[in-house]
C-alpha cells in the first residue's frame, strides 16, 4: 500500500471502503463538470479505479482522517519518452485551502525522488483557472493548448492545457 505524507494530506492507496465518499465527491456539480461519468455507473467506475486498471495508480486524498478526493498517476515507460502523468479531483468543500497543491506536490515529489521520473505532465481544462494556479504553485509550466481536446457530455469539444514539470523545477 502506498502511503505518502504531505504537509496537509495523506495520500494512500484507495480501497473499497473509500468508494461511498468518492461517489459523493464525484457527484458534486463542480467535480462532475470536470470529471464526467464514463459509460458505466459511477460506483462501477470507481470500483474499477480502486481495483487498479491499465497501469494507473489510484490514491485517496485524506485530510483529518476523511477522504476528500483522489489523485491518480500513470507512467509512460518507453525509454525514449519516459514520464508520469497526474490527475486529481477534490471535494469542493475543501477547495481554496491548499489541499490540492499539497496533494499534487506530495505525489510529484514521490514520482521524482523515489521513482526517478525526470518529467511530469498534467492536463487541466484550459478554462480551469483554479487548477492551473494550483499546478503552477508546484512548478508546472504551460506547454501549450490542446485544441478541442476533451468532449463534454453535451457533445461539445473543449480545449485542454498541457502543463509539465521537470524534476529540477519542483517546488
Amino acid at each position: 500500500m502506498t502511503l505518502l505524507h504531505g504537509d496537509l494530506v495523506l495520500l494512500r492507496t484507495a480501497v473499497e471502503a473509500d468508494i461511498p465518499a468518492l461517489v459523493r465527491i464525484r457527484s458534486t456539480a463542480a467535480v462532475l463538470g470536470r470529471w464526467p461519468l464514463a459509460d458505466e455507473s459511477l460506483e462501477a467506475e470507481l470500483a474499477a479505479d480502486v481495483a487498479g486498471q491499465d497501469g494507473v495508480e489510484f490514491l485517496a486524498v485524506v485530510v483529518g482522517g476523511a477522504v476528500v478526493g483522489a489523485v491518480q498517476w500513470a507512467a509512460e515507460d518507453d525509454p525514449m519518452y519516459r514520464h508520469a502523468g497526474i490527475d486529481i479531483y477534490l471535494d469542493p468543500a475543501v477547495h481554496g485551502r491548499g489541499i490540492g497543491t499539497d496533494a499534487v506536490r506530495t505525489l510529484a515529489r514521490h514520482l521524482v525522488r523515489e521513482l526517478g521520473h525526470h518529467r511530469l505532465v498534467i492536463d487541466p481544462a484550459a478554462d480551469n483557472e483554479p487548477a492551473i494556479r494550483c499546478y503552477a504553485k508546484v512548478g508546472f509550466k504551460p506547454v501549450g493548448v490542446m485544441r478541442q481536446y476533451e468532449r463534454a457530455e453535451d457533445g461539445t469539444w473543449h480545449d485542454g492545457l498541457l502543463m509539465d514539470l521537470l524534476a529540477d523545477e519542483l517546488t
